[in-house]
């Protein structure tokens, strides 16, 4: 039987959501050149997958979290998924941005979150893990104690591994890079000979292609 990566993996390359072409790179902004590219926003756009992502995260804080408070989502990207997963789990939500606001009330954290309200956050895609840590960061100096983020995949990256021990952030994904290539094979998305290539990629993703 399959597993809730599996089945998840499998319906984000139905989608489109992820693809993989290793002959035919992406560019990333950040000026990677990738085998990969990952857009959950748009699960949003297909009613069962949308609702299958919002039952499994609110699933994951359930059982991992039953003690939250409230839910925070990281902009742009998780915002619908974090309210999806409030609203499932009738918690209050709010959404962090990448940068304060330059005008009105210059807020970082948009909606209302109690001073020591006990929050999980909601990513929907991990890579680096730099941009998610700072949403924890900023919940953390508005008094709030984080007790973990789930989120929707993630590629993996060792230096991301580390940069959420050394923050002390429970991390839990739905699905992710290994798990994702596996099914591409078994589903003859991708070839035999594919495998290597997207593993090295992975192992040095800056310096790939180069």
């Amino acid at each position: 039987m399959p597993t809730l990566k599996e089945i998840f993996a499998a319906r984000l390359l139905a989608a489109e959501a992820i693809k993989l072409q290793p002959t035919t790179p992406f560019t990333w902004a950040s000026g990677w050149r990738s085998p990969i590219y990952c857009d959950n926003r748009k699960t949003l756009s297909f009613p069962t997958l949308r609702t299958f992502v919002k039952l499994q995260l609110a699933r994951t804080v359930m059982e991992r979290w039953p003690e939250a408070d409230a839910i925070a989502g990281v902009a742009t990207g998780a915002i619908a998924q974090g309210a999806l997963v409030a609203e499932e789990l009738g918690l209050p939500f709010c959404y962090v941005r990448s940068k304060a606001k330059d005008h009105g009330m210059q807020n970082l954290i948009e909606g209302s979150v109690a001073e020591g309200a006990r929050v999980v956050v909601i990513e929907d895609l991990i890579s680096t893990g730099g941009s998610s840590l700072k949403a924890v960061d900023a919940l953390r100096q508005a008094g709030c104690t984080v007790l973990g983020m789930a989120a929707s995949y993630t590629y993996g990256f060792s230096v991301a591994e580390q940069a959420f021990a050394d923050a002390g952030v429970e991390l839990v994904t739905l699905t992710d890079y290994e798990t994702v290539i596996q099914v591409a094979l078994q589903t003859n998305y991708i070839k035999p000979q594919d495998t290597e290539l997207l593993r090295q990629w992975r192992t040095d993703p800056a310096n790939w292609g180069k």
